[in-house]
């Protein structure tokens, strides 16, 4: 249960505002800073933010999503992945829900072998502003704030859809073009936005749809002082109500291929209710052999 619930943390992208503001750019340190190069960026984003469906998509107040995820260690992949449906609000809501099977091994009992037992917990991850909570079959704990809360927190406030429709809105919002170039073997424009507090996010965006490919951002650990470096890789785009919406998300951390999701449907303002993403409401189901 504990690597699903690690895995569906780092592959799924999230939403939202906060989160540590340690992560800083290498990127941004050599790209130009002139008005006309700025301009080229912000003409480009903006032909991003028309791709993805404009008021449609800035619009977006809440996302449900119901896909299938898988985990990988070192380039390989871990398990069979779990299914999940989650939902999100804007801006500091989510929740994943899924169900994690595990294998109980029993001691041989006077010589004859017990086979294996497989059960299955229903687990609910709820995050609500900078809280973060495990639902299961036993009760409500918080999630562990190093492993868990704080990778999730960072990667909520570089999503792309906080790029776009927050930082971009920012005062002293810094935007570079950097010119073309191939990501996931696809042409690209590369363009970084950078904020007041020396955040950056790199964004490559197809050439002829102007549809965001891939994210780049890093950070260094606040305990080694080590560089990270995250991308999100984003493929099969389709028109959901207006908005396109990439069904296939590949994370890469530090050059290894760390999760992917693959959704089976998406909707979006649905009206979802505020009580959802209260722990204390979501109903403990019971164990399933």
């Amino acid at each position: 249960m504990r690597s699903a619930l690690t895995f569906l943390l780092l592959t799924t992208v999230a939403l939202g505002q906060g989160g540590p503001s340690a992560p800083t750019s290498d990127a941004a340190a050599s790209v130009p800073n002139d008005p006309e190069n700025m301009h080229k960026a912000r003409a480009l984003l903006d032909k991003a933010l028309s791709a993805l469906g404009g008021s449609a998509y800035l619009d977006i107040k809440d996302v449900k999503q119901e896909g299938r995820s898988y985990s990988f260690h070192r380039g390989e992949a871990k398990g069979a992945g779990v299914s999940f449906t989650r939902m999100r609000k804007f801006w500091d809501k989510d929740r994943i829900d899924y169900t994690a099977a595990h294998q109980v091994d029993f001691e041989p009992f006077y010589g004859v072998d017990i086979p294996v037992k497989t059960l299955k917990t229903h687990v609910s991850l709820i995050y609500s502003g900078d809280k973060g909570y495990e639902v299961t079959n036993i009760g409500v704990r918080s999630v562990d704030e190093k492993e868990d809360l704080v990778p999730y927190l960072r990667r909520r406030h570089f999503s792309i859809d906080a790029i776009l429709r927050q930082w971009l809105n920012e005062p002293r919002v810094g935007l570079f073009y950097e010119g073309q170039t191939v990501a996931a073997q696809k042409p690209v424009d590369q363009v970084t936005i950078m904020n007041a507090r020396n955040e950056a996010v790199t964004l490559y965006l197809e050439t002829d749809s102007h549809l965001p490919i891939k994210k780049t951002f890093t950070w260094r650990d606040p305990a080694d002082k080590q560089r990270n470096v995250e991308d999100e890789i984003f493929d099969n785009y389709r028109p959901v109500q207006g908005v396109m919406t990439p069904f296939d998300v590949t994370r890469v951390y530090n050059g290894e291929m760390a999760g992917q999701s693959f959704l089976n449907s998406a909707s979006y303002n649905q009206g979802l209710a505020d009580n959802l993403f209260d722990p204390q409401q979501v109903p403990i189901a019971p164990k399933k052999h």
